[in-house]
This record gives structure tokens, sequence and C-alpha cells, in this order.
């Protein structure tokens, strides 16, 4: 008699351990697919317009002309700072107009002030459409502090909201002043096939 007990507490006790790591891995699953759900659909269920990955610190000239004045990096009509470097940008758009973007490291890249970030405060405007009829969607233009670092975090909406489909993107970092101090690199989605 005490076999047969001996043997269903042992069973018993085996399918507790097995339904235990089932449970587990469903639960993991349910995660892991949570997870990737909301890396493609954000901001109450809407997809993004509109991302980017990574960032390039404005070069203020790209080439001097044969007199020896400076041709100025001007991109979308928006002048450009001094140099600035940045290690890294990441944003996304969502229809409504909603922005977020995180930047790592923006700081002055020459002169006296070189690696500070010289006091600055920063907001985001986005482009779309093609370079000589693109239209600008900004943040607030009041901006968000840089910190001592150069780390920043917009959250904030454009104004107006961009249009969906965004075409030929471009988003710039700029100051209160206007210029620019860094651009997003538009990360492209590829399909699988």
């Amino acid at each position: 008699m005490n076999n047969i007990r001996t043997n269903r507490f042992t069973r018993g006790k085996a399918s507790q351990s097995i339904m235990r790591g089932l449970l587990v891995a469903l639960t993991a699953l349910a995660i892991s697919g949570l997870a990737a759900a909301q890396s493609t659909i954000d901001n109450f269920g809407q997809a993004p317009i509109v991302k980017f990955r990574g960032g390039i610190g404005v070069i203020p000239a790209t080439g001097v002309a044969a007199n020896g004045a400076a041709t100025l990096n001007i991109v979308r009509n928006v002048p450009p700072a001094g140099p600035w470097r940045i290690a890294d940008l990441q944003a996304v758009v969502f229809p409504d107009g909603h922005i977020k973007v995180v930047g790592r490291g923006l700081l002055l890249a020459s002169g006296n002030g070189i690696g500070t970030n010289a006091g600055q405060s920063v907001h985001a405007t986005l482009f779309c459409g093609p370079a000589n009829t693109a239209t600008a969607h900004n943040s607030n233009p009041a901006g968000v502090a840089l910190e001592a670092d150069g780390d920043f975090r917009i959250d904030d909406f454009l104004s107006p909201a961009p249009p969906s489909p965004c075409d030929s993107p471009v988003l710039l970092i700029r100051n209160v002043g206007g210029i620019w101090f860094a651009a997003g690199i538009p990360r492209v989605e590829v399909d699988a096939k």
C-alpha cells in the first residue's frame, strides 16, 4: 500500500514540475511576443510613421570655394552650428505627431568649450518631402536642456502633425536660435522574404 502512495506522490510531483516548466515557457513566450509587438506598435496602438536610429553631428562647412569662402552645410534651409558630435540618437514619430527622441553625448566638438554642452537646449524638427518643398514639423522650440554629458530626451508633439507617410524624412536636432546640431539617420525597415 505504501508503494502505491509513494508512486502516486512521485508522479504527482513530476507532473507539477512539468506543469510549472510549461507555465514558465508559455509566460516567456507571451512576454517576448508582447515585446515584439511593442517594438512595432506603440503610442496607444499606433504604428510609427518614421523611425531614426543613429545620429550625425554637424560639420558646419561642406567645402571651400575658389575665392576662399566656406560653403555652409545648410540642410532644408536650416544653417549649421559649429562642429558638434553625437554618440547616439533614437527617435520615433507617430501619426498623431507624437515624437520621442533619446539623444546621447551631444557635445561641442571644437574650440575652448570642446567636450561640453555649451549650455544649450534643443528641440526636434522633422522635415517631410523633397528638399526644395519639404514641410517642417517642430517640437516645442523652447526645447530641453542638454545634460552635462550631452544626453537629452524629447517627449512632445510636433506642430503641425506630419503627413503619413512622411516621404524623404529628415530629423534635425536644433537649438532655440534654430541652427542644427545633429541629424537622425532614418531606419529603413526591410521586408522579410
